[in-house]
């Protein structure tokens, strides 16, 4: 780090810095190192759930106010707000302890579409890290925080009941999409927040506060100048709670119910298969690699279908099924 002063303080500013964590190792030192360097001086709030690899000490050693909880008391929403509610600043900014902020600008380009005195929210653009796995790569590049071009999100401004006219009138998807907010790295209001705090949420509180704002006639920016690094290495297992998580959220938010049943799992995954066999021969990777995540490709091309078709379905299954409710509650565990 150079000698230049930390832009991290524990003392308020207009902007504040909010990063739930639980060991975050080498990775959250790198962040802390990357908001010392920002441009623009922030507050800096930690809430620790019990890390035993330093990290609470990492955060306090670079300015940060440090607060702990057991990490039973962890909830992706109800945490987000005990922190939030910690800071001063007029916008609060959020990251997951591995979202690495590229560039000394990340976060005052996270703050410019807040001129605009409608919006509401706003998120940062996302790249893979450079050592992500070549399939899970793909799909985070395909995902709405990679996009090149600045949106703004609304239904019809500061008109709830058209609001929620328009929403009602879209097909699941197109709901989906048009609500997308992701806390690995994004903003709020703080004046927004204080209408509309994060729901208490195990699961997705990010896309449930953007559902929120937009059916309240708010605004959300996705805002591409501002940009982070964040992956993890590919794990069958992590990926299918993750997925089965998900389509839980988008079932119950939006609808949303992708794959109806085993035959499209079935065939959904033949199709994946041929997706990303193309896809490893179009990179620079050498025999043996690609022979390799051919092979991985198969079972996770399924593990993707039956994570959707499982996590959607879950909503009533778990109602008819003692299995069915201890499965749910094994998958959510730790996600």
């Amino acid at each position: 780090m150079s000698a230049r002063a930390s832009a991290s303080t524990s003392a308020a500013r207009p902007l504040s810095v909010v990063i739930p964590t639980w060991n975050g190792g080498a990775r959250f030192r790198e962040l802390l190192e990357a908001l010392a360097s920002q441009a623009v001086e922030h507050e800096l709030v930690v809430i620790d759930s019990g890390s035993r690899d330093g990290t609470a000490e990492a955060a306090r050693a670079a300015g940060a106010r440090v607060e702990t909880i057991a990490q039973r008391e962890f909830n992706h929403g109800a945490t987000r707000n005990r922190g939030i509610a910690l800071t001063h600043g007029a916008v609060v900014a959020l990251l997951t302890q591995d979202a690495l902020p590229i560039g000394r600008d990340y976060l005052g380009n996270l703050q410019k579409p807040f001129a605009n005195a409608r919006v509401d929210g706003a998120y940062a653009r996302q790249f893979p890290r450079p050592d992500c796995d070549p399939l899970l790569a793909e799909r985070l590049r395909r995902w709405s925080a990679s996009r090149a071009e600045p949106t703004l999100q609304v239904f019809v401004p500061l008109d709830a009941a058209a609001s929620a006219k328009l929403y009602e009138s879209l097909p699941p998807l197109e709901r989906y999409f048009s609500c997308v907010f992701d806390n690995v790295a994004s903003a709020v209001r703080r004046t927004s927040w204080e209408r509309h705090p994060f729901p208490e949420r195990r699961f997705g509180e990010d896309v449930a506060w953007g559902r929120a704002i937009l059916l309240a006639g708010g605004a959300i920016a996705y805002e591409p100048s501002a940009q982070v690094e964040h992956s993890h290495r590919i794990d069958l297992g992590r990926e299918f709670k993750r997925l089965y998580c998900d389509h839980r959220n988008l079932y119950e938010l939006f609808g949303l119910f992708q794959v109806r049943n085993w035959r499209a799992v079935w065939h959904g995954a033949k199709g994946q298969q041929q997706f990303y066999r193309e896809l490893l021969e179009a990179q620079a990777l050498t025999s043996a690699e690609k022979r390799r995540w051919r092979w991985y490709a198969i079972p996770y091309s399924y593990a993707e279908g039956a994570a959707q078709f499982l996590g959607a379905r879950s909503h009533w299954k778990t109602k008819e099924s003692r299995f069915w409710a201890w499965f749910d509650r094994r998958v959510q565990r730790g996600v």
